[in-house]
């Protein structure tokens, strides 16, 4: 596979240039909540417990840089920013449907009680 240059980085394959997209822990999560809901950050901070403030903001204007998520602002005090996720966004569903039922099968497999009691 030829590799490739992207914003100044160097990809090898197109699954890496895809994962630079939606991979790391807390991408296809947020992305998960957006495609049923458009959310506010504090919704979205709510729902994800275990992420820093900073990383959901990192996150989120990744997503929004890439195109995968939509911030619109409303001019009102105080500031209200919803998220919602794009038709681009949309097309990263099914492949996190699938890694999660694959998770699910790992987890199954490894005798790993899930949910934990």
């Amino acid at each position: 596979m030829p590799e490739f240059f992207h914003d100044k980085k160097l990809y090898y394959t197109p699954i890496e240039f895809a994962l630079n997209h939606i991979g790391g822990t807390w991408k296809m999560p947020i992305l998960w909540r957006l495609h049923k809901n458009i959310l506010r950050y504090g919704e979205l901070k709510k729902d994800i417990p275990h992420i820093t403030d900073k990383m959901l903001t990192t996150q989120l204007r990744d997503l929004e840089e890439k195109g995968l998520i939509e911030r619109k602002v409303y001019a009102v005090v105080p500031p209200k920013v919803e998220y919602s996720i794009t038709e681009k966004g949309l097309k990263a569903i099914p492949i996190i449907e699938t890694i999660m039922k694959y998770g699910y099968e790992l987890i199954q497999e490894a005798g790993i009680e899930f949910p934990p009691k």
